[in-house]
């Protein structure tokens, strides 16, 4: 790794907050697909099936197949300045960091990395450690822990810090399913979408799903996603039979955590349910699994099945106050460092001694 080699007696100390997302291709077609699912569907957090069975599914069934129905999907989400997921997340980045700028003398550096595809977490590390960055707080942008997302991202960190000869200090987030910031954003955007909509017959809150395996091997993730439901519930308070938790993009044959959010769609439209919204805590910035999945492909499947109206409600994306709960998020994590910043006497100092010691300037 080309990092920064020359360690400077005296040099300046930053802290440094790196957000971490997972991944979005470089555009909606096949050609950038194919490699995006390789690096993707190739972590053993992802797939944990044994790779003797895994490698012949991967490449003779799914990437020869998976990358052109997967870009004609993209297509139908994709922004004039990109992916969904990058946009969001680079704006979120941008807003913390001004948005700390009134908490810090020092502002901390935030930057934000994908775990597959780019701006890569190696690159992103090694122009934080060549801006001076000596304590690094990563926050990963999944609120509920699971290994395939998160220990993935921190998976990803410690792999280019393993090759780091000065390493960073480092603090990591597991996760913020119940912080109370988030579960007020979250709520108070639901209630400014019904302030314009009305309320539905029935709110369904999808999460991401993984495989029922991950749960019975000692994976929180579920607990987690029950946990945010039931808080987002109480906070808008509603009753058990106004909401239901689902998990949505089942991949594979295997039982995944469960109701799946596509048979429940379908049943309440069977069943006489007038109005459905669904909202996905899971993600904090709208993507493919949001607009494309849910907002198209879960309209489709409730409105055929009998349903009359579906609403998706959008992400928190930017809105003030989840940039505000990113904000508390990261000073309660960064408490202590941010209590160390030297003064420029002190800098001074310490130079001026190193070198009276002989070392080079």
């Amino acid at each position: 790794m080309n990092s920064k080699s020359i360690y400077c007696h005296g040099d300046a100390s930053q802290i440094g907050i790196l957000l971490i997302n997972l991944g979005t291709p470089n555009a909606p077609t096949a050609e950038a697909l194919r490699p995006y699912l390789k690096e993707f569907l190739s972590n053993p957090r992802v797939i944990e099936v044994p790779r003797v069975i895994w490698w012949p599914i991967l490449y003779g069934f799914i990437l020869p197949f998976r990358p052109k129905k997967s870009a004609e999907k993209y297509a139908k989400i994709w922004l004039p300045e990109g992916s969904p997921l990058k946009v969001h997340t680079e704006r979120q980045a941008k807003l913390l960091r001004e948005a700390l700028q009134v908490h810090y003398k020092n502002v901390p550096l935030v930057e934000y990395a994908m775990n597959i595809g780019e701006p890569s977490i190696a690159t992103v590390l090694e122009k934080m450690q060549q801006q001076g960055c000596d304590r690094i707080l990563v926050l990963p942008l999944f609120p509920q822990y699971a290994a395939s997302s998160t220990a993935a991202a921190i998976d990803g960190v410690f792999a280019v810090l393993a090759r780091m000869r000065n390493q960073p200090a480092l603090r990591t987030i597991k996760h913020y399913h119940d912080h109370p910031g988030y579960i007020a954003a979250l709520a108070q955007n639901i209630r400014d979408y019904w302030g314009l909509y009305d309320r539905p017959d029935k709110l369904i809150i999808s999460f991401h799903g993984t495989p029922r395996a991950n749960l019975d091997k000692g994976d929180p993730y579920h607990c987690y996603c029950q946990k945010t439901g039931r808080l987002l519930a109480e906070a808008l308070q509603l009753a058990d039979d106004q909401y239901q938790v689902c998990f949505q993009s089942r991949f594979g044959k295997a039982q995944w955590l469960m109701p799946y959010t596509s048979d429940t769609l379908i049943a309440l439209g069977k069943h006489g349910v007038e109005r459905v919204d669904v909202v996905c805590p899971g993600f904090v910035s709208d993507c493919l699994e949001t607009l494309e999945e849910i907002a198209i492909e879960g309209k489709d499947l409730f409105i055929r099945a009998g349903g009359q109206e579906f609403h998706y409600i959008p992400c928190l994306n930017e809105r003030a106050d989840w940039i505000q709960a990113l904000v508390d998020i990261t000073r309660e994590h960064l408490a202590g460092w941010d209590s160390l910043e030297p003064s420029q006497e002190s800098l001074q100092f310490s130079r001026k001694l190193a070198l009276q010691l002989g070392a080079k300037d």
